[in-house]
């Protein structure tokens, strides 16, 4: 087959490592001839745009291809993801993010491409939006929805967001976790003492660590206000921050203003391949984002046998499964975040059972290679 894919960017982030895995295994397994179009990476998430090259993946850059919202510029950007459309020919457009999905399927509709899909890899809508801007969104997925032919979910929680808003009928969404390269995560126990002593940490540290962008929604001034409580209780514990963002410098001001600088380390923006040996040091993975349509730092971490806490938000409760990987707690409930952190800090059985409960039940579900074998068999049920 002949697969564009269409993203707004190539940050380091969950949808676009989905996105270059399918793209690499689509061309190394399946034999197919692939084009990725995307816009410039822009802003302090780093960037896959290296990595595509080096795995051989046809590029084709739109420099005008932006996240935010310009008519004049994104019509520009609707021309030229277009004109890549159409110079490629493809059987299949998957398109990816709210904007690459919009435009590029309105570009592949028009040029009559035979199988449109889009991915939902999380909410383009939610409550903390404003609502006339939350309705201008609904309004303008329920537009695109009729220019597709079927959507992938990365958790049955996207689906049923979807179409309780009437975007498109439940017979267009099919659920295929959003695979990654799992291998790393199982071994990376191997690395745990040598990241600790690195890190600076000692044997009876407790490390609580969390995966995120520095941005906003992603609940890192949650798990600070949490940190009061289970430092109090537990002067031992650590916590881990991994990531880089806009909210980095206020993040740094409410820690020490909690007094807590002795307790937190920002590690930054690491490369992708880094994340396992981080993950090997810590005890605990948290996670208090308020969106997010599976972060797929709860499977990552679950493979390397973490246990997890969770705000109980969008398909969190997919593989956070209470008392047997994890706690869930409640969104935005600073004291019940801190209570299940405590509640693991106390307990190291609990912590080592749950993290292998979730490496048994979840390593095969998220290889890349099922990922991409059910994206295959749904583009030729299309045709």
């Amino acid at each position: 087959m002949r697969i564009a894919h269409v993203i707004t960017r190539m940050i380091l982030g969950g949808a676009q490592e989905n996105t270059l895995l399918s793209c690499e295994d689509l061309m190394r397994i399946h034999g197919d001839d692939v084009l990725l179009i995307t816009g410039p990476p822009l802003g302090p998430e780093g960037s896959l745009i290296e990595r595509a090259r080096a795995g051989g993946v046809p590029l084709e850059i739109i420099p005008q291809l932006r996240r935010a919202v310009l008519p004049w510029r994104d019509l520009s950007s609707y021309l030229a993801v277009k004109q890549a459309i159409r110079r490629f020919q493809p059987d299949v457009v998957h398109t990816h993010s709210a904007k690459g999905g919009i435009l590029g399927r309105a570009a592949a509709t028009t040029l009559g491409v035979p199988a449109i899909v889009h991915g939902v890899h999380g909410a383009p809508f939610h409550p903390y939006q404003s609502r006339a801007v939350r309705e201008l969104i609904r309004v303008a997925e329920r537009w695109a929805a009729s220019r597709c032919h079927a959507f992938v979910s990365v958790a049955d929680a996207m689906t049923d967001l979807m179409v309780e808003a009437g975007v498109a009928p439940r017979e267009k969404f099919t659920t295929i976790y959003s695979g990654m390269e799992v291998e790393p995560f199982l071994d990376c126990g191997q690395y745990r003492e040598a990241m600790r002593r690195e890190l600076g940490y000692r044997p009876e540290h407790i490390v609580i660590g969390k995966v995120a962008r520095l941005f906003h929604l992603k609940g890192h001034a949650d798990v600070v206000a949490a940190a009061r409580r289970v430092v109090e209780e537990h002067p031992n514990a650590r916590f881990l921050f991994v990531g880089d963002g806009l909210l980095r410098r206020s993040l740094e001001r409410e820690i020490a203003a909690a007094g807590l600088e002795a307790y937190f380390q920002l590690v930054g923006l690491v490369p992708p391949e880094r994340i396992p040996q981080l993950l090997s040091a810590m005890d605990i993975v948290v996670h208090a984002s308020l969106r997010e349509g599976l972060a797929r730092v709860l499977p990552q971490a679950l493979i390397a046998g973490k246990p997890v806490v969770s705000y109980d938000v969008d398909g969190a409760r997919e593989v956070v499964l209470s008392g047997e990987t994890g706690y869930l707690t409640p969104p935005r409930s600073v004291a019940e975040l801190s209570k299940a952190v405590c509640r693991l800090a106390s307990h190291p059985e609990e912590r080592e059972r749950f993290g292998l409960e979730g490496r048994r039940r979840f390593t095969d579900r998220f290889r890349h290679q099922r990922m991409t074998e059910q994206l295959r068999t749904l583009y030729e049920r299309l045709q």
